[in-house]
């Protein structure tokens, strides 16, 4: 049967409310009801207030920590897969514990291993995310992921910016696959920034790879966290003479004090999608909503249409 019958339904986890409502509105449909009940103690207990017996549902909900976050995304599915809806797809914008993909040094976790079997464990039958930390953690499933790229989101944006003498820039190494493709997509040049970290979030020394005096400069990245590498290669760029440099970071995780070297850096703006709630505002930062791509895919997917052109970068 080419088409399903009966009406998608999309749900929400607490953390992602908000996109949820706007994923719904574009969609066409509303927000399914959901409650709730906590214990004393801090356990809690969704319920579905409706019936899902047959249907395909969204679960709509980013895993970023605290892990009640990732808890209440597994106790969804789970409930959804007692209740009897069909297909369960988890719609995960922002996949977290991504950064744990591999083991660095001995005796530590794969961290994005394990919520990978987790989701399907609990009865996810389908995954939908966004720009992952690292692409092969779409391996770590057994069931289809549709990774979409944030890049048909943010590409307009930049091209409407009009900036001449542009050069796309990677923070790190790691990110230089992701510059290459803005830079083809936009015709740039690309430069490098090679850092290396004393630990965690702490970068003990960073260089630059390439020239950017005269250039507008944009940043490209999957996630901005403490805004460490971010400031600290805006400021090393301005100091090699570059015009400006704006940032593009799919997810706006933003921890410690991100926001105050937001502020103080020479960032002329972060450009961030709303796959994690801001936790304050900030002058410098744009937010560009993924609602109408996450829709637009759940949709194809509910039809059995085609969302590969949402792959391309």
């Amino acid at each position: 049967m080419p088409y399903e019958t009966t009406e998608a339904k999309i749900f929400t986890c607490a953390q992602s409310q908000d996109l949820a409502q706007q994923i719904a509105k574009a969609y066409g449909v509303k927000l399914g009801n959901v409650i709730t009940s906590t214990y004393s103690d801090g356990e809690f207990q969704p319920s579905y207030e409706e019936s899902i017996r047959g249907t395909r549902i969204f679960i709509v909900g980013s895993t970023h920590p605290g892990p009640k976050n990732l808890m209440e995304m597994l106790l969804m599915i789970d409930a959804a897969k007692r209740a009897s809806a069909r297909h369960i797809t988890a719609v995960i914008p922002y996949f977290g514990w991504a950064r744990q993909d591999r083991k660095d040094k001995p005796r530590v976790p794969i961290a994005a291993k394990l919520v990978a079997k987790m989701l399907e464990a609990a009865g996810a039958t389908r995954i939908i995310t966004m720009d992952l930390h690292a692409d092969q953690i779409q391996g770590f499933f057994e069931k289809p992921v549709d990774h979409l790229f944030a890049s048909t989101i943010f590409l307009p944006y930049l091209k409407s910016l009009n900036l001449d003498n542009l050069t796309i820039a990677s923070p790190d190494m790691g990110g230089s696959k992701r510059a290459y493709a803005y830079s083809k997509a936009l015709k740039s040049d690309v430069v490098i920034c090679y850092k290396q970290r004393a630990k965690a979030n702490v970068i003990s020394h960073m260089e630059l790879i390439g020239d950017v005096t005269g250039k507008n400069v944009i940043l490209v990245d999957d996630m901005v966290d403490t805004a460490g590498t971010l400031t600290k290669a805006a400021d090393l760029m301005m100091e090699r003479g570059a015009l400006s440099v704006r940032a593009i970071c799919t997810h706006p995780i933003l921890s410690g004090n991100a926001y105050e070297k937001l502020e103080n850096s020479k960032l002329e703006e972060l450009i961030v999608t709303n796959s994690i709630p801001l936790k304050q505002e900030s002058k410098k930062l744009r937010v560009l909503s993924c609602a109408d791509l996450f829709a637009e895919v759940m949709q194809n997917v509910h039809s059995n249409k085609s969302i590969s052109n949402k792959f391309v970068m």
